[in-house]
């Protein structure tokens, strides 16, 4: 399964590679059969055109195009719905998951307590900014109870039934790792090779990656208003401690008035740690705000089959 932006250029290698492995794969007994969905999360180019071509002349390939750019984890969503085999695999469209390496992942779920098995590169294709963010992802992940989300990533492949645990989601915003790890713990890496991007750039930037960390811990987790209550204790603590020194000065004759910039010290701490604490609950508020409105994760506008 696909998510596909931009990727025009690349779609014709990719389906090509893919159907050759996925065969190796039938022909070695690994699977009984295969089906290739290619979900364009918006047509901004003749990424829509050349997957609805693919799919009218390759049996295995179905085309699904959504009527915008709803972002990957959407267009996953919509995939794995549409997914009629046992196990699910998900990819990018950029060609650095190698479609040869299906087979890796997809070893380790021969063992019937694996449900989940994440691809881990061998080696680090990313720069130092990007890496780090990707950090920031996994550790947002694991704030929200993801089990070991130090090897998530967008190469995974998982028993197709998982999805009955999030069959009923509504979030505007899924991140589908989270979801996965509603429905099992059973969870393994696997080392697979990766290849370096060679058409276009990634549309994950520094601040993207940021704000998907973000979304992710605000929108399936508590941690933030966990901060925000302890921080609330601690600098009521400190408050109490600051009322505490003034009055005994006060009486030891230490000191005979306020002081102004102490006064306005602690107005501007606490004011700030008010509007943080407002800020967070303010957050949660919209999220829920949102999901209550039923705004869909994703709005399919077409389905290409072979033959149609």
């Amino acid at each position: 399964m696909v998510p596909c932006y931009r990727s025009a250029a690349v779609l014709p290698e990719l389906v090509s590679r893919t159907e050759a492995a996925l065969e190796l794969l039938v022909r070695d007994k690994v699977i009984d059969g295969w089906e290739v969905i290619l979900v364009v999360d918006g047509n901004l180019d003749e990424t829509g055109t050349i997957a609805a071509s693919l799919a009218q002349s390759h049996q295995g390939v179905l085309a699904a195009e959504l009527h915008r750019n709803y972002g990957q984890h959407s267009a996953l969503l919509a995939g794995i719905r549409l997914a009629t085999n046992d196990v699910t695999v998900t990819m990018d469209d950029d060609l650095q998951h190698p479609p040869e390496e299906i087979g890796v992942l997809l070893e380790p779920l021969t063992d019937a307590h694996v449900d989940l098995v994440y691809g881990v590169p061998l080696v680090e294709e990313h720069g130092v900014l990007r890496s780090g963010a990707s950090r920031l992802v996994k550790a947002a992940l694991s704030a929200t109870g993801v089990a070991n989300a130090q090897w998530v990533g967008a190469f995974r492949a998982f028993r197709t039934q998982l999805r009955g645990a999030f069959a009923d989601t509504t979030d505007p915003s899924p991140n589908i790792d989270v979801l996965l790890s509603w429905a099992t713990s059973s969870v393994q890496p696997a080392a697979v090779r990766m290849e370096k991007r060679t058409v276009g750039r990634s549309g994950y930037t520094f601040g993207k990656l940021v704000g998907h960390a973000v979304n992710m811990v605000t929108g399936y987790g508590t941690l933030p208003l966990r901060l925000a209550t302890w921080l609330g204790f601690c600098f009521g603590a400190v408050g109490f401690l600051a009322l505490a020194y003034a009055l005994i000065t006060y009486i030891a004759g230490i000191t005979t008035q306020p002081g102004f910039t102490t006064t306005v010290a602690l107005i501007a701490l606490f004011s700030g740690v008010q509007l943080i604490t407002i800020g967070i609950i303010g957050e949660y508020v919209g999220r829920a705000h949102f999901r209550s409105m039923k705004k869909p994760a994703y709005f399919i506008r077409t389905i290409t089959r072979h033959g149609s």
